[in-house]
């Protein structure tokens, strides 16, 4: 391993050839279709035709559109093309707009930014957002960043979803903003948007729609005439949205739409120092400088599938993910959590959930585990559909059902790492925290010498 800059350059053919046989190694555990999640498109001939128009652009700094106007153009596209699936055109009262930002949790701090600068304007000096606890984690990161306090509400056990009335009694006079979730990631369940925004506007607070997750899939399957409720901008009290063009929008890593009701609300977070030495400094969001080449890569794969090409896979993705929820319900000792669509959670009031994720592990399979309760998610993506995924899960969870049968009163393996910590307390928060700093120190660089 490395431990600094080399003193001298190496060969280009032989850093390709390294690259080239870690890739490899790296792609065979999701190409099998058995990882839940993760790589959302799958195909090898897509990822190459961005990776070529990302090369076009690559070196382009999207901070510098004086030399680089093509940013202007694949920016606004995409964002136009995300505020179309989320029916902007019913907003009649406001101007709708956007941003690109860097992925989903980019997002959600930007919109969260949006909230506490508007209810700073307001003469709010301390914001608070609710959020129902199924809401992704980076809602949280983003309050601890910028000072506001976050509150979790409840959610029905039964549904999966929010408990309505306990968010409304959280909400004050300081609350800036609620949050729902299209669909929230643990479940795959979709909170009452609905309701959701009759509160919000009864309340006078703002509403973020979290579909980092399903804002490029839901849509299309409420077309095909799956039983999507309604989430985006057809409900007067929804103020933002958030959706991934690098899930399931097929495009590489690091790209995501955040969509305002009203262009108000967005620029309230833009920032500028115009006395700076350097120059007039001026800035749309967090990010300065960024690379052209994300956002051509994400236009071209939005427009090379355009909504014929994402109805076909989203069609294939729920037929397969209603198929593998089947197979879960024909077990009795398993329990599918609340009603979810293309990405879903199961668990067992028999025996140890993670026995079935040991049985599962030994047959190939990377699901993700979850705690309070115990639970194994599948987020069905386009690995999935492929000849023989299905039949293998088929097979396979009966057999793993047979496993925890056999295996009841015994430890599983994998508890320890994901249900290990049932009732939380200060003494488990503190060991996962000395277990988990050590991985953080690793994944930004390498391990001491020995």
């Amino acid at each position: 391993m490395l431990r600094g800059l080399p003193s001298e350059g190496r060969d280009r053919g032989a850093i390709l050839k390294e690259l080239r046989e870690m890739a490899t190694l790296e792609d065979a555990k999701w190409e099998t279709g058995k990882a839940s999640g993760s790589f959302y498109c799958g195909d090898h001939e897509h990822y190459e035709f961005m990776g070529e128009a990302y090369s076009m652009y690559s070196h382009m700094n999207a901070l510098q559109r004086d030399v680089c106007p093509s940013a202007t153009r694949f920016e606004g596209e995409i964002i136009a093309m995300g505020l179309d699936l989320m029916h902007s055109t019913a907003v009649t009262d406001s101007e709708p707009g956007g941003m690109l930002t860097s992925g989903g949790s980019g997002s959600i701090l930007h919109a969260m930014l949006a909230y506490r600068e508007q209810a700073t304007s307001r003469g709010i000096s301390k914001p608070n957002v609710v959020k129902p606890e199924t809401g992704h984690p980076a809602f949280d990161k983003a309050c601890h960043l910028l000072g506001v306090e976050m509150r979790h509400a409840p959610i029905v056990p039964e549904t999966a979803q929010v408990d309505l009335e306990a968010m409304a009694a959280m909400i004050d006079s300081n609350t800036a903003a609620i949050i729902g979730s299209a669909c929230n990631y643990g479940y795959g369940t979709i909170d009452p948007i609905d309701q959701l925004s009759t509160l919000a506007l009864d309340r006078g607070v703002g509403l973020h729609v979290d579909g980092c997750l399903g804002g490029f899939l839901l849509p299309f399957g409420e077309m095909l005439g799956f039983d999507i409720p309604v989430f985006d901008f057809r409900h007067p009290g929804v103020t933002t949205i958030s959706a991934d063009t690098h899930k399931y929008g097929y495009s590489v890593k690091g790209t995501s739409i955040l969509m305002f009701r009203d262009k108000e609300l967005r620029n309230g977070q833009y920032f500028f120092m115009t006395d700076w030495t350097g120059g007039k400094y001026a800035s749309p969001g967090i990010d300065g400088s960024r690379s052209s080449g994300l956002l051509a890569a994400t236009w071209a794969s939005l427009v090379s599938l355009g909504r014929e090409g994402y109805l076909k896979y989203a069609k294939k993705i729920f037929d397969t993910a209603y198929a593998m929820q089947d197979v879960v319900r024909a077990q009795p000792e398993l329990r599918i959590i609340g009603k979810p669509s293309f990405c879903f959670s199961f668990t067992s009031d028999e025996f140890d959930i993670y026995h079935v994720n040991d049985a599962m592990r030994s047959r190939g399979w990377r699901l993700n585990g979850q705690q309070y309760p115990g639970a194994l998610h599948m987020a069905v993506t386009r690995p999935q559909t492929q000849d023989g995924v299905l039949d293998a899960w088929r097979d396979d969870i009966p057999a793993a059902v047979a496993y925890a049968n056999e295996h009841r009163g015994e430890p599983a393996q994998s508890s320890s790492i994901y249900g290990g910590a049932q009732a939380p307390n200060e003494e488990i928060t503190a060991k996962i925290k000395s277990a988990v700093i050590p991985m953080l120190d690793a994944y930004q660089s390498l391990p001491p010498d020995s």
